[in-house]
């Protein structure tokens, strides 16, 4: 039991610094997508994944990114980025499909 709890206090109390709260705030961003998307679903009474949601991804998962090439993290590193291109292209597909045509 001491050591679970000198490897809690090592890691949530003395490795605390500025780039934890980065982590925290980017993870924040992240979990919140899921909350968008549940309740846009709730309201819908169907599986609906609002713009905000990808916004949200963008958001948690570029601060992730920062996060985990400061942490020298390569996992991490190839997960948030290999995300980044999915969020960023449906995105693209959002915004090209709400932009007027040109000739009509």
């Amino acid at each position: 039991m001491t050591d679970l709890i000198s490897y809690l206090h090592d890691v949530f109390v003395t490795k605390f610094d500025a780039w934890v709260v980065l982590g925290f705030v980017a993870q924040g961003f992240f979990t919140m997508r899921f909350v968008v998307q549940w309740i846009a679903s709730e309201r819908a009474r169907a599986s609906v994944i609002p713009v905000a949601f990808w916004f949200f991804s963008l958001g948690g998962g570029l601060l992730l990114l920062i996060y985990a090439l400061y942490r020298k993290d390569p996992v991490f590193i190839a997960g948030q980025a290999l995300g980044l291109i999915v969020y960023v292209r449906n995105l693209y597909f959002i915004l090209i499909t709400k932009r007027p045509v040109a000739g009509r």
